[in-house]
């Protein structure tokens, strides 16, 4: 079940804008959560802990009330939580990268969480900003930036605003669920067709298919690229690790009809998770190959924040058996710590180890053909949007 909320404040523009605490939709009861070891996989979700996030105020934690209270919340069965749709007017839409370690200038996420519930997400802790879990609530909590396609045909009419490498969907999937009802990400990429701005989507969901009568076209103009994400061949491994998202031969599918329909498509293995999903890198880029890619790139997994607890506890639960094993490697290539920030590694992380990886995606994707350049989008077509009269009043004296 899919809950929708209107008329929310806008989303302050920038984190350090938002007092821990602060915001309006935090309005969940602290509920004491089990122990890891007490804590069950729930079907659909990829977590339901509602973990504290780094900026909680007030902690809990389940203790023995005499009534048997805590055997009787372990022999319960946990039913998959709903989702709730906040819809929200958002004061921008553009935001700029300044990391070296990605190829584009701009990224637009049409939506703040994903319902996919993949548990290794990195965006999961931009959930703490607004004073949700970056647990339970990053998945089941969703804001969705209705007025996006307005803020987007605006940026463009500034005349200080210049065409750039612009992705979309870098931080959450912008074909989630949702997206078939609002349409958000679609009036995005009417923008940039009106305005013909080149741009790249990175998405695992199958839901991209619905554009390719706004992509192809734009597409055969140089203007737009795909990136399809593929960590895993196995359906049951898929089910556990990106629950919501689409199977990997519905995924294999996509990749099929944006070639054929003339879209430079890419695949990205990514993460790659030692001992998980890791065995599977020259299978998952042959089965690539074969649906009509033409490039891959693969990075390793990242624990920034809440995500490493999240991911360690849902290792626990699948994989008790080489949980130290994923960790011990994982470690190895962060120089012994669980996650290293710093540009340059973050994405490709350090080690012998890491260089193996980087060498069996280098090599395989020589060996299937897909180790051609991204492909080169044309910034020089871009046409800023029409004016409305009041737009045109507001652009001289805004």
């Amino acid at each position: 079940m899919t809950v929708y909320i209107h008329s929310m404040p806008p989303t302050p523009s920038t984190p350090a804008s938002v007092p821990p605490g602060s915001h309006p939709i935090q309005r969940r009861a602290i509920v004491p959560e089990p122990a890891a070891s007490e804590r069950k996989a729930v079907k659909g979700r990829g977590t339901v802990w509602a973990i504290e996030h780094r900026f909680s105020k007030q902690t809990s934690e389940l203790c023995d009330d005499g009534w048997g209270s805590l055997d009787l919340a372990a022999s319960e069965e946990l039913v998959a939580p709903g989702t709730r749709v906040i819809e929200e007017s958002v004061k921008s839409i553009l935001s700029s990268n300044t990391s070296p370690d990605i190829h584009f200038d701009l990224s637009i996420n049409p939506y703040r969480g994903c319902e996919h519930g993949c548990v290794y997400c990195f965006a999961r802790p931009t959930h703490s900003y607004l004073g949700m879990s970056p647990g339970l609530d990053f998945e089941t909590r969703i804001i969705a930036k209705v007025n996006a396609a307005q803020r987007l045909r605006e940026a463009f009419a500034s005349r200080a605003y210049e065409a750039a490498l612009l992705n979309i969907g870098a931080a959450t999937d912008a074909y989630q669920p949702v997206e078939r009802k609002l349409g958000i990400t679609r009036s995005v990429l009417q923008v940039l067709a009106e305005c013909s701005h080149p741009f790249s989507i990175v998405t695992k969901s199958s839901g991209i298919e619905r554009d390719l009568d706004i992509i192809a076209p734009m597409a055969a103009r140089g203007l737009a690229s795909v990136y399809v994400s593929l960590t895993s061949l196995d359906p049951a491994l898929a089910r556990i690790m990106e629950p919501r998202a689409a199977a990997p031969a519905r995924r294999l599918h996509t990749i099929e009809a944006l070639a054929k329909a003339g879209v430079p498509v890419g695949v990205s293995l990514s993460p790659m998770i030692p001992f998980i999903n890791e065995p599977e890198i020259e299978r998952l880029l042959e089965a690539a190959a074969n649906a009509g890619a033409t490039s891959a790139f693969s990075v390793v997994l990242r624990l920034p924040w809440e995500v490493n607890p999240i991911f360690q506890d849902w290792l626990a639960q699948h994989f008790p058996e080489r949980a130290a094993r994923v960790m011990a490697r994982v470690r190895e290539m962060r120089g012994g710590r669980d996650y290293d920030a710093a540009f340059g590694a973050r994405m490709t992380g350090e080690g012998v180890w890491a260089q193996l990886l980087a060498q069996r995606v280098r090599k395989g994707a020589a060996r299937y053909g897909l180790n051609r350049q991204r492909v080169e989008l044309d910034l020089t077509q871009f046409r800023k949007p029409r004016l409305e009269a009041n737009d045109v009043q507001r652009d001289l004296f805004g």
